[in-house]
Order: structure tokens, then C-alpha cells, then sequence
């Protein structure tokens, strides 16, 4: 990696520079966050948040989409995006609506809500152990929180369980963890 800072050539990297460093940090956390939020940081909110953090020097917008590119680079545009519960929640959903009309009944915002919720509670990080199993759950709790009971008439369960290769059971406990968090430890699931 140090080889690829050296051949990059731009002026954020040469000479290296705390607030640099500082501007790369609030661009990792900026893509982070256009992968992971449904509603990502704008980029007025962290020029707004890089002015208010970095004192040694004042970066443009314009510095900070360079940034983001120059990081992009030395990462070789390699985040690992493949592995994120939201990527394969996204195609989860993309291939259910083609195949199935109900699909079009699950609602892709309560998907990312039930996604927020999860992320924003320390006790429901036990359920991040495989990110496949995770979107596979919040796409199922979904469809049985959006979609009409009377409307329930496609075996989404075993479908998951083909397109995914998730146990199913684990599926079932994950599902059942996300609505009891959702709805409260009361709920018999």
C-alpha cells in the first residue's frame, strides 16, 4: 500500500499531513456511510463536520471529493462492498420482486428501518456473525411485517434458504430475534 501512496502522486499525500490524515478518516466514514445508512451523510454535513474537526487546514468541497477518489485509489477501489449485509439485502429483494409479485409488497425502507434499528443497538450485534444470514432475516421479518397476511401465499422461507444457502433454522431464530427486538420481548415468535 505504501508503494501505491508513492505513485498516486496527489498533493493530499505528499507531504503527508495530520489534516490529511484527519480528511481521510472523515472520507472512510463518509463511504461507510453511503454503503451502510439509508440515508447517508450529505456531502454539505461533513464539509460542515471536516471545518469543525480539522483546525490546521480549511478543505473545499471540491478537496473532498478529491479525497475521496485519491482514497479510492490507494484502496484499489476495493472496500468490500460484496460482503455487506445491505449489498446482498439490495440483490436479495431485486431477485424476489423478479420472480414473485408478493416481492413487490415487501418494502424496501421498512427493510433498511429494520436494518437501522439493529445497527443502532449493541445487544443485537451477535446477530452480524454472517452478513448473508442477516439480510436474508431482515428481508423475511420484512415481508412478514409489510406484507399482508392474506397476500402470504409464496414460500419466502424456503426460498431464502435456496438463494442464499442460510439454515434455514438459523433464519427462523434470527427473524424471530429481529421482531422481538422490533416489537418487544413479549412477542411470542
Amino acid at each position: 500500500m505504501l508503494m501505491q501512496l508513492k505513485y498516486t502522486g496527489s498533493w493530499l499525500l505528499q507531504p503527508m499531513r495530520e489534516s490529511h490524515l484527519q480528511l481521510f478518516a472523515l472520507i472512510s466514514i463518509w463511504i461507510s456511510s453511503k454503503m451502510h445508512d439509508s440515508c447517508p451523510l450529505s456531502l454539505k454535513s461533513l464539509k460542515s463536520l471536516g471545518d469543525a474537526i480539522i483546525n490546521e487546514q480549511h478543505f473545499t468541497t471540491r478537496d473532498i471529493l478529491e479525497a475521496e477518489v485519491v482514497f479510492m485509489q490507494v484502496l484499489n477501489f476495493e472496500i468490500g462492498a460484496s460482503n455487506i449485509p445491505f449489498v446482498i439485502l439490495e440483490e436479495l429483494l431485486i431477485q424476489f420482486k423478479g420472480i414473485s409479485k408478493v416481492g413487490e409488497l415487501v418494502n424496501f425502507e421498512a427493510c433498511l428501518d429494520i436494518m437501522d434499528l439493529l445497527y443502532e443497538k449493541e445487544e443485537t450485534t451477535f446477530l452480524y456473525s454472517s452478513p448473508c444470514s442477516l439480510a436474508a432475516s431482515i428481508l423475511v421479518a420484512s415481508y412478514v411485517i409489510t406484507v399482508p397476511r392474506q397476500k402470504w401465499e409464496f414460500p419466502v422461507l424456503p426460498w431464502v434458504k435456496f438463494v442464499t444457502s442460510c439454515n434455514d433454522e438459523d433464519i427462523v431464530e434470527i427473524v424471530g430475534d429481529i421482531l422481538k427486538h422490533i416489537f418487544g420481548s413479549s412477542l411470542d415468535v
